[in-house]
């Protein structure tokens, strides 16, 4: 079977990324650049990659190590923001979706730390196992879980916190994919 070329790619991979990108960037401009930077460097070195079954694993994990050098370099070189430039800016109309629950998940899951996000966001969304979450991250499956715990305890606190009480809150179960077996 030939390799995947590099629209196969992009096509099969771009939202999960883009998704896991906005996720761990709280931002769609820096979602953008991250989920673009990361074909870019698939572009550069994806031939490097030996078994083309690990191309989603590969995506993934440079997405990740891109977004912790940027955090690096954030926290290093900070950026002013320069306040009055927007209000020249047009009114950005609301959508349905905002007015659902899952906006207030969304909301919450920014929230929260990235140490917890990434590992929520990459199981819960992407649906990706213990151990694919742990190459991504390059920890180990035991804190991957504990990671997932704590996480999801912070944000059934912060849900619960914004609905003044845990009346509109859905138990955080196991995707349907692994509730037939361990992940």
């Amino acid at each position: 079977m030939p390799a995947p070329d590099f629209e196969q790619i992009v096509d099969a991979h771009y939202a999960a990324l883009y998704r896991f990108a906005l996720s761990l960037a709280r931002g769609e401009p820096a979602a953008a650049d991250l989920t673009q930077q990361t074909f870019y460097l698939w572009a550069s070195r994806g031939h490097q990659l030996r078994d083309a079954a690990k191309v989603k694993s590969w995506l993934f994990t440079t997405l990740y190590r891109e977004f912790l050098g940027l955090h690096r370099r954030e926290s290093r070189f900070p950026q002013a923001d320069i306040e009055g430039e927007t209000a020249d800016l047009p009114a950005e109309s609301g959508s349905v979706v905002d007015a659902i629950d899952g906006a207030a998940a969304v909301a919450a899951l920014q929230q929260i730390d990235e140490v917890y996000r990434a590992p929520l966001t990459l199981f819960y969304l992407e649906e990706f196992s213990y151990r694919e979450i742990a190459a991504v991250l390059g920890v180990p499956a035991g804190t991957v879980m504990s990671r997932l715990s704590r996480g999801k305890a912070l944000l059934r606190k912060l849900l619960i916190q914004e609905c003044d009480g845990p009346r509109k809150i859905v138990p955080m179960n196991l995707p349907p994919a692994a509730q037939g077996g361990a992940r």
